[in-house]
């Protein structure tokens, strides 16, 4: 069975945005490096799954954008955990802080808008849908956002391993991706690698 991965940003102090959703933070201090630490994981995914709003964030942005991200982002298979109605689903602050850092630049292709147009919707209960995709052959399915589908899916343990960006940013107040376990989360430290922005990605098994 293949593992499921949770990819986030944090603050240093354990945020994945601040109390309104707003991550315009965290891009103060990806460098190169990092950006290239998370193409490669984005680029290793058999899918990403995401949350209804971070998927209307995604599909309103990636299409359009030349940021090295765009290409695993646009190419690879979507699925989206909705419990009311996709079509209706809502973008976030999120997607507002992104297009001030970096504005759309290229006309969206055929190819990149199909891959956004029709992904797999996952309208179940959540370990009996990540159960039946983790049956399926593949690389590793890879989690986003946003945070309470984050949240979710570590409160109900689902997640096999953690890529976790840390900024080197206290925002003293936000949205906390630990903040729903109801028991201390013991995980296995597998690699650390440093920035020269000071950003840090740790990778954990859980263990």
């Amino acid at each position: 069975m293949r593992d499921v991965v949770l990819k986030m940003s944090l603050s240093a102090d354990g945020f994945v945005g601040g109390p309104n959703g707003e991550i315009d933070w965290l891009f103060r201090s990806l460098d190169a490096d990092a950006t290239a630490w998370l193409v490669e994981t984005l680029s290793s995914a058999g899918v990403h799954i995401m949350g209804s709003r971070t998927f209307r964030d995604m599909a309103a942005y990636w299409p359009h954008s030349t940021d090295p991200l765009a290409a695993p982002m646009n190419s690879i298979p979507k699925a989206v955990f909705t419990r009311g109605s996709f079509a209706e689903s809502s973008t976030t602050a999120a997607l507002t802080d992104a297009r001030k850092v970096n504005p759309a630049t290229a006309d969206a292709s055929e190819a990149h808008e199909a891959s956004w147009r029709e992904p797999a919707i996952a309208s179940g209960e959540l370990s009996e849908e990540i159960a039946t995709l983790k049956r399926q052959p593949g690389r590793f399915i890879l989690a986003h956002g946003g945070a309470t589908f984050a949240q979710s899916l570590v409160a109900a343990n689902l997640v096999d391993e953690f890529r976790l960006l840390v900024h080197p940013v206290a925002l003293g107040a936000g949205l906390a991706l630990f903040s729903s376990l109801t028991q201390p989360l013991h995980l296995t430290l597998v690699q650390t690698t440093a920035f020269s922005s000071g950003t840090v990605a740790h990778v954990y098994r859980r263990a």
